[in-house]
């Protein structure tokens, strides 16, 4: 399970390398993202469902196809509409601080996984200017 998780789930802010050797410890992401349906999910499975709707939405392969690649720059709402083809919700679209840079995308759930939600936007990105994509 950790070697999928830290194959499928690097972090956009450095590079692939670092991330697989820098990646932050899961037990604190089932706390802070899975603490909605603790009683539902144990951390282990948490995980497993995480991968599966990361392979059913792939939001990476979503991007490609509408022409959005790392190495470019992007508006906010070019990434937002992409990934709302499939989600056909909003979704989370976190920035760097400091710099326009594609942090993360997030997408929402019920508690039990089965159906998807609006996300709460954070904020964190320039919703006027462009957000770079590193490769």
């Amino acid at each position: 399970m950790l070697n999928d998780l830290d194959k499928h789930w690097i972090q956009l802010k450095v590079d692939q390398a670092s991330a697989l050797k820098d990646q932050r410890a899961w037990k604190y992401q089932y706390l802070k993202h899975g603490s909605c349906c603790q009683k539902i999910y144990n951390q282990n499975t948490y995980f497993s469902l995480a991968l599966h709707l990361k392979d059913r939405f792939d939001l990476l392969r979503t991007l490609q196809i509408h022409r959005i690649v790392p190495g470019s720059s992007y508006t906010f709402e070019e990434i937002v509409d992409a990934v709302k083809t499939v989600t056909q919700m909003d979704p989370d679209i976190k920035c760097t601080e400091g710099a326009p840079e594609l942090y993360e995308i997030g997408i929402c759930f019920t508690p039990n996984g089965d159906s998807l939600v609006g996300c709460r936007q954070s904020e964190t990105c320039d919703k006027t200017g462009k957000i770079f994509f590193r490769p």
